[in-house]
């Protein structure tokens, strides 16, 4: 049954920490999302002014970036575990800025781009671990994947943020100067977010702007007392420990299985669309940012269906895994992009129809998203969500480093014919959602709640 302890009234300081957790995936998202849109640039024939990549290039480049940030996840989640998000976020932010503006200095050499990107891909493997654990200490369970989507929702915004402004800079400042300031500008925006980070952020316990009733409130779904969770939390928990439960492998499938297709949302939509309708830079800048703009609504409308449902008496695993099943079925729209897409049928709106059905699928993504980080904290003490939370994107980044190989293999292979490289590409994203939570399901057909850790 769950506590009717009321909400307090004018006591709401954790939303300030979710909006804190949004800036820093903002700016996670609009630097990681530069590169998609330099692809066009840097795979242009040198004699046009160009690096003369191929596909195969631009996804070896963003496959090394997903494998080391999926390895690295590892360690930054067992990393933060042990000294907190605090320290631990704002170390991962100023990582990936410095590396990011890096990139602007190593010009056209395909390795070096490799070398700094997989440094960025360092600092950006804290921001999830870390923002995932402070949910868990600062939101009750019943609230988490409504604070997770809001967060979430940052990846998004960020996302659209360098849709319209890595394209802006390439107009602005020219091909040869723009890919430069889109790394430096990118770069240097996450640093003002580390003054506000330091001024707010505190541990609920030491926390002195948090009254007694919003933190009574916080602890409302939790079985032991806040003392005893502080004696838990000073035990530490080896993360090969963590194997051992079949709800954890549940996650680590959830991640494997979807990861990959957000990837390809990020970094092939531009090229897509460009290879599909024949876009230029200006053209693909609508489209993207609409994109993205309605992913934000799948992820905050996703992670607050089964906080109604469990406001209406449901269990919160009953809620989760009911909401994700609906959220799996949605992204079958996919399957008609490339019929809708089809320009001898639809004409003109044929771009439109095309970009609305990933629409669908990208709002799905991160409603998915935003319910599959929780079910961490729903079943495991808090001490371990960090160590969790990295080792499922670790399952993540590898599901998304095949699926950069098989975006680049295919683009090559079907280079005369791109429609057929990325109707294989939309059946995967349609399909992989349902496939996981089925598997999901089998591991865990009932909640059991991690109590000997």
């Amino acid at each position: 049954m769950n506590p009717t302890l009321s909400r307090p009234a004018a006591s709401n300081f954790r939303w300030v920490i979710c909006a804190l957790l949004f800036f820093s995936t903002t700016v996670n998202y609009m630097d990681r999302q530069v590169i998609s849109y330099l692809k066009e640039f840097f795979c242009r024939a040198p004699e046009l002014g160009g690096f003369g990549w191929t596909n195969t290039d631009f996804a070896n480049l963003t496959s090394f970036f997903t494998g080391i940030y999926a390895s690295v996840t590892v360690l930054a989640g067992w990393f933060i575990d042990r000294i907190g998000t605090k320290l631990g976020l704002a170390l991962s932010l100023t990582v990936w800025s410095i590396f990011g503006i890096l990139n602007a200095f190593v010009g056209g050499l395909l390795n070096f781009h490799i070398l700094v990107r997989s440094c960025f891909a360092v600092g950006e493997a804290g921001n999830f671990p870390a923002s995932i654990k402070t949910v868990a200490e600062w939101f009750p369970k019943r609230e988490r994947a409504l604070a997770t989507g809001i967060f979430n929702s940052g990846s998004n915004f960020g996302a659209m943020c360098a849709a319209l402004f890595v394209p802006w800079c390439m107009i602005h400042f020219g091909d040869q100067l723009g890919w430069k300031m889109a790394f430096i500008l990118t770069g240097a925006a996450g640093f003002p977010w580390l003054i506000f980070w330091f001024w707010f952020y505190d541990t609920p316990a030491r926390h002195k702007r948090l009254s007694a009733a919003e933190y009574n409130y916080i602890h409302i779904d939790d079985a032991t007392s806040a003392e005893q969770q502080a004696v838990d939390h000073a035990k530490k928990v080896p993360w090969l420990r963590l194997f051992g439960y079949r709800p954890a492998w549940a996650f680590f499938v959830g991640k494997f299985m979807t990861d990959g297709i957000w990837w390809f949302y990020l970094f092939w939509l531009p090229d897509y669309l460009t290879k599909q309708f024949h876009m230029d830079k200006h053209q693909i800048m609508l489209p993207t940012f609409i994109v993205y703009g309605i992913a934000i609504i799948g992820s905050v409308y996703g992670g607050s269906i089964p906080m109604t449902l469990i406001k209406r008496g449901w269990p919160v695993y009953q809620a989760r895994m009911t909401a994700m099943l609906f959220i799996a079925v949605c992204p079958l729209a996919v399957l008609t992009t490339q019929y809708f897409g089809n320009v001898s049928i639809f004409g003109g709106w044929a771009a439109t129809l095309a970009v609305a059905t990933i629409c669908v699928g990208a709002a799905a993504h991160q409603a998915w998203s935003a319910n599959l980080f929780t079910t961490v904290s729903d079943m495991f003490p808090t001490k371990t969500v960090g160590s969790l939370v990295g080792l499922g994107t670790m399952a993540g980044g590898i599901g998304g480093v095949i699926i950069q190989k098989l975006a680049g293999h295919l683009t090559d292979a079907f280079k005369d014919n791109p429609q057929t490289a990325y109707l294989i590409m939309f059946i995967v994203c349609a399909l992989s959602y349902l496939i996981a939570w089925s598997i999901m399901k089998a591991l865990v057909p009932r909640y059991r709640p991690i109590t000997d850790l």
